[in-house]
């Protein structure tokens, strides 16, 4: 008879359910006999633009260079980051992606006899780190799909550690103003570590939704965690970072994985960096394919919540698992998001002009079929 492994983990890891990504395009061709090319993927926020010719160039001139191991403190892309942003470079932590520095936020920090808070309808990620080490989640009920933070303060206890902050927030797109984040950070005890995770802070385009490295210097507990997955069309490459005082940074360092960024991804990163152009045509595509999607939902009658991210929320009026199915068969890939209790909703990522307007059309034969 063979060992019960899974009886062998942590309790937090036993009761984990893995991460589900969203369906690739691949599988989806498989499962039902279309072709590739005719299957439209918006279900994982990412770029529509595909990476910039510079990030192209840039990776192509590394590739002589594959049998090195990359540099394990990433200086060319701190040093960039430090110039771009006014930070200094000892505040600044690589990861594998930005989920790779809430993990090591949780491994450096977090221990059994802890607690870590964040909202409902907040990123899975954040119970994931918590429970695999051990530590007790506390999820805030969540305000208008958003987070509620007097009720986030209220829930901090001697036994909190981190509170996990998603601004905009995956997957409602909900955001927080800058009055309330700067309330809020007022209230949370100095020895409490607040992670503001901005991973779409890129695409916004108002003064309303407060930039989180303004506040670095007047809170030593804050680290705010940025992603080139999103807005700079990185995601296959995973490269993320944190911005945070040199002491935490300097614990998280610590249980860094060494060459956690790998050579192409850093020199993708430092190009995209400096590619301007691109990021604005970015945000001009995500502010136009918005629009498109919101006129197209009300044409058909559904409501939405309002988003910062590049991404739209949206209502279906009904469960929503039975209508990401039938988009499946038409060859429209969206995401369910009932396991973030939201079983009504399908989180679309905003396309190419034509690939909204594929999934608009989809999504009105779908309700129009019943």
């Amino acid at each position: 008879m063979s060992c019960d492994f899974l009886s062998l983990a942590r309790p937090g890891v036993q009761k984990l359910s893995p991460y589900v990504p969203g369906k690739p395009v691949e599988e989806l061709a498989r499962e039902f006999g279309l072709r590739p090319q005719d299957i439209v993927k918006l279900a994982s926020n990412e770029n529509p633009l595909g990476p910039s010719p510079a990030v192209r160039e840039a990776i192509a001139a590394a590739l002589a260079e594959l049998t090195r191991y990359p540099d394990g403190n990433g200086f060319a892309l701190k040093q960039a980051l430090a110039a771009k942003l006014g930070v200094d470079t000892v505040g600044i932590t690589l990861g594998n992606g930005s989920n790779d520095i809430l993990e090591l936020v949780a491994r450096a920090f977090v221990g059994p006899e802890h607690e870590v808070v964040f909202s409902d309808h907040a990123f899975a990620v954040y119970p994931i780190v918590t429970q695999a080490v051990g530590a007790k989640a506390v999820s805030v009920p969540a305000k208008d799909w958003g987070h509620d933070l007097d009720a986030m303060a209220a829930a901090i206890s001697p036994a909190t550690r981190v509170v996990f902050i998603a601004n905009p927030n995956n997957p409602t797109g909900t955001w927080i103003e800058r009055s309330a984040l700067e309330a809020f950070l007022d209230r949370v005890p100095e020895n409490v570590i607040v992670v503001l995770d901005e991973a779409y802070t890129e695409y916004v385009e108002t003064d309303e939704v407060p930039n989180g490295v303004d506040y670095l210097p007047r809170y030593p507990n804050l680290l705010v965690s940025r992603t080139f997955s999103k807005a700079y069309g990185l995601a296959a490459l995973r490269v993320g970072y944190g911005l945070s005082s040199p002491v935490i940074a300097d614990a998280l360092n610590r249980v860094r994985q060494p060459f956690n960024v790998n050579s192409l991804a850093l020199t993708a990163a430092l190009a995209a960096l400096q590619d301007e152009a691109y990021l604005i045509e970015s945000r001009r595509i995500n502010r136009q394919g918005m629009q498109q999607l919101e006129d197209g939902c009300a044409a058909l009658g559904l409501s939405w919540i309002p988003s910062r991210g590049n991404f739209l929320a949206i209502d279906v009026g009904r469960e929503a698992a039975p209508i990401f199915q039938a988009l499946l068969r038409e060859g429209v890939i969206v995401r369910p998001v009932a396991n973030y209790g939201m079983p009504n909703h399908l989180r679309v990522t905003i396309g190419l002009p034509e690939e909204n307007q594929r999934f608009l059309d989809a999504l009105k034969q779908v309700l129009n079929r019943g």
